[in-house]
């Protein structure tokens, strides 16, 4: 019909219905398969058994025989007569099981020994014990009148030395009653803080004949008759280096170097108050 408009079919929205999938049925699960599928046979589980009897048989035989017996026991670091000392300290374990071994003996043993910082060990199959140590290190000679006794860099007595030993080394002495006994530390505020300063000092320690510690105050004094004065003990490698770089700029005359404050060395003539005159004579008469 005239001024009729006609509708076009892309105008026309169309809505149909979405057809949903059927659900998908989920696989059936049988329990009892998948429990029998984890669960191991009777034959794997003899044999794990057998495995196992076998292994527990195997180390309670090495445990008991000496299939793996010590026989040889190797000292890594040290001296040779350090290393003579860790082999005879562990002497009755030579024979017994390293399966067997027990470690934390063999340290204590070790670690007893006054020449021994620590100590490690490793059993190196079949018949060797390997044992690793880091040694103390020598740094000066304790004196007692006429008894001499080797110190440790921490201050340890590692040995008593004889008579005519007379190792180059700086002397730190003390008084006739101070009881010394081998292995045991020195006293951090008395003459181990003068052997730890001599232990820090490095290669300036071949300078030293002897050292002290007296009211607060480390002392060294040099083969050429001059005295150091460390201070406190602290910053010894600082205050060693200043008093290496003061030495050849030192007035003539001078038999005094206080570096107590590394910022600001001291120079002078005199014996330095600080030390009592018993020490520094015993030091320049017998160092």
């Amino acid at each position: 019909m005239p001024g009729t408009a006609r509708s076009s079919p892309r105008s026309s929205a169309r809505a149909e219905a979405a057809a949903l999938p059927r659900r998908v049925p989920l696989p059936e699960v049988h329990l009892r398969e998948r429990v029998a599928r984890l669960v191991p046979s009777r034959r794997s589980v003899a044999a794990g058994l057998g495995i196992l009897a076998f292994a527990l048989g195997a180390y309670f035989l090495a445990r008991e025989t000496s299939l793996f017996a010590v026989d040889r026991v190797e000292v890594q670091g040290g001296s040779p007569a350090v290393a003579v000392q860790v082999r005879r300290t562990l002497a009755p374990v030579v024979g017994s099981s390293l399966v067997s071994l027990d470690g934390t003996e063999v340290l204590r043993r070790v670690d007893a020994l006054p020449t021994v910082v620590r100590a490690s060990y490793d059993r190196a199959f079949p018949h060797t014990l390997r044992i690793k140590i880091v040694p103390e290190q020598p740094a000066a000679i304790l004196r007692r009148g006429p008894d001499s006794w080797l110190v440790s860099m921490r201050g340890r007595v590692m040995e008593r030395l004889p008579l005519r030993a007379v190792p180059n080394l700086p002397r730190v002495w003390v008084g006739g009653r101070t009881p010394v006994r081998i292995g045991s530390v020195l006293d951090a505020q008395g003459s181990a803080a003068a052997a730890r300063a001599v232990g820090l000092a490095g290669t300036f320690a071949a300078r030293v004949a002897s050292a002290s510690y007296a009211s607060g105050s480390v002392m060294f004094h040099l083969r050429s008759g001059l005295a150091v004065v460390l201070g406190d003990p602290s910053e010894i490698k600082l205050k060693v280096a200043v008093a290496e770089r003061a030495l050849p700029a030192l007035p003539a005359g001078s038999t005094l170097l206080d570096v107590s404050v590394p910022g600001r060395p001291v120079s002078g003539t005199g014996p330095p108050a600080v030390i009592p005159a018993t020490n520094t004579q015993q030091g320049s008469s017998r160092g």
